[in-house]
Parts: C-alpha cells; sequence; structure tokens
C-alpha cells in the first residue's frame, strides 16, 4: 500500500520529526476519574506545570483531554469538558513549541481547543462525527483515528472477534479512507488500534504481536499501551503506577515495529526507551 513518504510531517500550525524514529505522545488527563492519575491534574496550575514538564522531558506532543474514556465510564458534557481543557490548552500553546492534541470525540470541545491552541484532533471514535472530519480538513490538522468495539461504557463486556488483528486493520483502512474523502491528506492520519477499547488480553497481544501489518497500511500508527489492564494482568501489578516495566516492554516492542507515535504516561522513562530502541532499529 502506498506509504507516507516524508520523514518530516508539517502542517500550518505545527511540525512533526519522524526521522529518528518513533516520538513520544504524553497524557494530561484533565479529569477526576482517568483510570491512571484521575484528579492529579484536575487544578488547572498543577495541569499546566505537568504539562510543561512533559515538554521538558522530550515529548513530541502534549494529549489533552477532559473526559475519561477508562471501561466504564460515562460521558462527559461538553461545557464541562470545555471548562477542563481550553485554560489548559491556551497556556500550554502560550509556552511551549511542542503541538497539542486534544483527546475528544465531540465536535465542541475539538472546536473550542483547536482555538486555544490545540492543533491535532485525537478521536477514539475515529470520526464518526461526520462534523469532526469537516473540521480537521477545514483547520487543516492531522487526526488520530482510534479502533474501538463499543463504547467506553460498555467496551469490556465481553468483547468478540472473528480475526482481531484483520477486522481492527479493515476497520482502520476504512476510516482512512472516508478521512480522506473529507480532503484530510493520508500524511495527516493517524491510526490507532486501540489496545485495551473492547478487546481482551488476547486480543491486545494479537494486536502488539502484528503491528506490523497496520504499519504496512501505509498510514502512521499511534499506539497507548501505558499503565493498561493487560499490563497488570501479566505482572500482577494491581496499581496502574506499578505498570512502568511493562509498559516500557510494550512501548520498546512498538518502537522497533515501526510504530510512529507512543501515547504514554511516563514520559521521561518512555523518551529514554525510544531511544535506545530507535537507535538500535537504525543500525543496519
Amino acid at each position: 500500500m502506498e506509504a507516507v513518504s516524508n520523514a518530516v510531517l508539517q502542517w500550518p500550525r505545527g511540525r512533526l520529526d519522524f526521522s529518528c524514529g518513533c516520538l513520544v505522545m504524553g497524557i494530561l488527563n484533565v479529569t477526576p476519574d482517568s483510570f491512571s492519575d484521575g484528579g492529579q491534574f484536575l487544578d488547572a496550575d498543577k495541569a499546566v506545570k505537568h504539562g510543561l514538564e512533559m515538554a521538558g522531558q522530550g515529548a513530541a506532543i502534549i494529549d489533552v483531554g477532559g473526559e475519561s474514556t477508562r471501561p466504564g465510564a460515562q460521558p462527559v458534557p461538553p461545557a464541562e469538558q470545555i471548562r477542563r481543557v481550553v485554560p489548559i490548552t491556551g497556556a500550554l500553546a502560550e509556552t511551549i513549541d511542542i503541538p497539542i492534541s486534544i483527546d475528544t470525540h465531540d465536535v465542541e470541545v475539538a472546536r473550542a481547543a483547536l482555538m486555544a491552541g490545540a492543533s491535532i484532533l485525537n478521536d477514539i471514535t475515529a470520526l464518526s462525527d461526520q462534523r469532526m472530519a469537516e473540521l480537521a480538513a477545514q483547520q487543516q490538522v492531522p487526526v488520530i483515528q482510534m479502533h474501538m468495539q463499543g463504547t467506553p461504557a460498555t467496551m469490556q463486556v465481553e468483547p468478540h472477534y472473528d480475526d482481531v488483528v484483520t477486522e481492527v486493520r479493515d476497520f482502520l483502512l476504512a476510516r482512512g479512507e472516508r478521512a480522506r474523502g473529507f480532503g484530510i491528506p493520508k500524511e495527516r492520519i493517524f491510526i490507532d488500534p486501540g489496545i485495551g477499547f473492547g478487546k481482551t488480553l488476547h486480543h491486545n497481544l494479537l494486536l502488539l504481536r502484528n503491528l506490523d501489518k497496520l504499519v504496512a497500511t501505509g498510514y502512521r500508527v499511534l499506539v497507548g499501551p501505558s499503565r493498561k489492564a493487560f499490563l497488570g494482568k501479566l505482572t500482577g501489578k494491581e496499581n496502574p503506577a506499578d505498570r512502568l516495566f511493562g509498559a516500557a516492554a510494550a512501548v520498546a516492542l512498538c518502537a522497533a515495529a515501526g510504530v510512529s507515535i507512543v501515547r504514554v504516561h511516563d514520559v521521561g522513562e518512555m523518551v529514554d526507551v525510544v531511544k535506545v530502541t530507535n537507535a538500535i532499529m537504525k543500525q543496519s
């Protein structure tokens, strides 16, 4: 399949350089109930400080979200999401020169965040709302389209696939083509298999084992394994914050497989992981 040829992605409001390999996206959840860091960064000053810390540790992108998407999570009204994310997005955009992405599937939240300084849309519903695709095309920003079976409230209720790798890949390919139909160029489209979003442990491991099949689509791939429940099942670590080394293993695998971005909580440690992995994979 046609691959994105250029190592540097540039758009009117941002730039990402993939010439050395995988990049790190830092997670900034401005929520009371996210599975790992819920409530830690509800205070705007703390959130901005943490965003600046992640940028200083080498994050290439800061991903700001105002709604938890953990299993069982209930929707948050757009107005409340906007109240949470816009001040932090604006403050970070004025201070750091790396792109800020907004983690939302609501077009009102996305529009408000873009006006405040965000320059990437990260949508767990893969632009299921046509207006999100139209907004991304109009604003000329990259999009991240994720696969999810069900909704956050229902996704872990007996998820089933006949062939998880093929089904996830085909869904993401179809959504990629759909996004291009709205005028979003291929180089600005990232695909995300949605680790932990409507998947069992077995499904997650199969997707990670077969990341090469997603990379082979020619779209840039983003993966978010950080601190997730499947790592706890494998390591016996019940506290998400204790899953650092499990996450490091998954992140190294992603970087070695040709994934373009890993989405993580522990930025400083994962930047080291991808630096080493990228260097090894560059050797011939």
